[in-house]
């Protein structure tokens, strides 16, 4: 049987950096830090495998880090979001602090000049969502050529988002000599095409089969007509009592909401892409705060989210790709707390929760609200072939009116 280890010790990890994981408060390494960590040390390629909320960070940055402090190489951290990368240099300072080591975050949505400013102190570790990456590199006011390390977190959610060319542009730039780690729950074709062309042989690292969700989290699942999700939302939000993350499928649909249940007494901050970076780093410190029981987001946020204790994720709409039904749910029950995941589908969503759960390799247990009917799929029909109406638009429903509808 294998032996875990309780502590951080025995991984080769620098006293220096033990003494700072001491101060921190971080005892027991997680299994994907256990796993990784003495590999990665040893400057060996990472393909790493593990449910949200198991502590990657810290799996790439205490070797990224240790390692760089060996010579005069530069580490590069690619990550999807704007959040991410803030929550990224946030664990990564208080690791090169002692080190004098400097961050740069390279973000959309925040001052060019400053970001300029940053570089010039030469930075040891750089985080960088590749938009704005590549802006600096054809501004010229980066360079590439001195990258030792590579990290690209939640890898299969950048490549959902798009930035597949933009990477490749980014590995472009970056040395072929390096060592390059690549972390996230879930590793789709996409990725083992990266691996297989811009990695070393690399050492796979699966501590969850890809798609599982963290295992204290409690899931359930609402079947509910359309027009009366507003109502089954709002005793959902009575019914319970700590901070709830609330998932919407749009910006606009989740600006609406979050209006709804400002008006009910609720108190909300919204978070999406037509927020300001300003606005989104409001909502979200308030959240964790406390100043907020109510952080109502699309799946920017799915991802960019860490705080320890939220009580209930809601997916008021089902995800677009199945795939971040597990990012979404794995906002709660983080690192040992226990946590509950309600998702609401209608009765013509029967499709959308079978591939979730297909994903998942389990049944979504479903629930009924003692207050509300019980809702049901709708039967699978069997349709014949006819052509379709030259009538645009036949069948989409008009905007609703009411909240939830």
């Amino acid at each position: 049987m294998e032996q875990i280890n309780n502590n951080f010790y025995d991984l080769g990890i620098a006293p220096k950096i033990l003494e700072l994981l001491d101060k921190m408060k971080f005892k027991v390494p997680t299994p994907i830090q256990q796993k990784s960590i003495p590999i990665a040390i040893e400057g060996k390629d990472i393909i790493g495998v593990a449910q949200t909320g198991t502590g990657k960070t810290l799996a790439f940055g205490i070797p990224m880090v240790q390692r760089l402090t060996q010579d005069g190489m530069l580490g590069l951290v690619l990550v999807p979001t704007r959040e991410l990368a803030l929550q990224v240099d946030e664990t990564i300072r208080k690791l090169g602090q002692s080190f004098g080591f400097k961050t740069a975050v390279l973000i959309g949505g925040a001052s060019m000049h400053n970001q300029i400013k940053a570089i010039r102190l030469q930075p040891k570790i750089v985080i960088a969502t590749p938009g704005r990456l590549i802006d600096h590199l054809e501004q010229r006011t980066i360079r590439l050529d001195h990258v030792g390390i590579l990290v690209l977190d939640e890898a299969d959610r950048m490549l959902d988002m798009g930035f597949a060319p933009q990477i490749n542009k980014i590995l472009g730039h970056v040395p072929t000599k390096r060592q390059t780690m690549l972390f996230s729950a879930t590793i789709p074709n996409k990725i083992v095409q990266i691996a297989t062309q811009h990695m070393q042989l690399p050492v796979s690292v699966e501590i969850a089969k890809s798609g599982t969700a963290a295992k204290n989290v409690t899931q359930e699942l609402f079947i509910v007509k359309k027009e009366e999700k507003g109502q089954l939302l709002t005793k959902l939000l009575y019914d319970s009592r700590g901070t709830v993350l609330l998932f919407c499928r749009t910006k606009r649909g989740a600006s609406r909401i979050a209006k709804e249940l400002k008006k009910l007494g609720f108190n909300t901050a919204e978070i999406h892409s037509d927020r300001s970076l300003n606005q989104r780093r409001e909502a979200l410190d308030g959240f964790k705060m406390g100043k907020y029981r109510i952080l109502v987001a699309t799946d920017i946020a799915a991802r960019g989210i860490d705080v320890k204790e939220i009580e209930l994720v809601i997916n008021f709409d089902l995800p677009d790709d199945s795939e971040n039904y597990v990012h979404r749910i794995g906002r709660t029950g983080r690192a040992g707390h226990t946590g509950r995941a309600i998702s609401l589908a209608t009765p013509d969503q029967r499709n959308e929760v079978l591939s979730i759960e297909k994903i998942m390799h389990k049944a979504l247990p479903i629930s009924k609200h003692p207050e509300l009917g019980l809702a049901a799929f709708a039967a699978p029909q069997v349709r014949s072939f006819k052509p379709r109406s030259k009538r645009f638009g036949r069948g989409i429903p008009s905007r609703p009116r009411r909240f939830g509808r």
